[in-house]
């Protein structure tokens, strides 16, 4: 197991635009490393999710990972999935507004409105384009992880 140190409001990487994986690096032994130290992290955080600019590497990875805990504990359970080189190709005009929190931003949470619904187009650790659909708190999550690879922090969307 291995926990990473997560980088706090103000620290430089917290707001640039990650770099893509490159197609060299799918199914790298540092791209699955990268991966499961996130998944450690954000488990020992009780995150939901998690981007890799989180953890001090400007690359476009997340995982979104739904399921309750101390810090959601509606939130409904679903498997933890990675995404490499996520990509939003739709976003709902209807929005909801929801509570939000992030373990770059601890102790300060936030009613942010997301697209309901989302279609995201990702890449797994091997390659493998994916696409699939979320609504409710996974679209949330979804679209809050994305916005990290895009340098912005939810508290910039209150």
């Amino acid at each position: 197991m291995t926990i990473l140190a997560v980088a706090q409001r103000g620290e430089a990487v917290l707001g640039i635009v990650a770099a893509p994986v490159s197609e060299h690096e799918f199914g790298s032994a540092w791209l699955n490393t990268l991966a499961d130290a996130m998944q450690d992290t954000m488990l020992e955080r009780n995150g939901v999710g998690i981007a890799a600019p989180q953890v001090y590497v400007s690359k476009r990875v997340i995982i979104v990972a739904s399921r309750p805990n101390i810090r959601y504990p509606d939130a409904p359970d679903m498997d933890a999935v990675v995404m490499v080189n996520p990509e939003i190709v739709f976003a709902s005009e209807q929005t909801i507004l929801g509570e939000e929190g992030c373990l770059s931003v601890p102790n300060e949470r936030g009613d942010v409105a997301r697209a309901e619904r989302i279609k995201v187009r990702y890449y797994t650790l091997n390659g493998e384009v994916v696409e699939t659909s979320f609504q409710g708190f996974p679209a949330r999550i979804v679209q809050h992880e994305v916005d990290h690879l895009n340098g912005i922090l939810f508290v910039e969307r209150l």
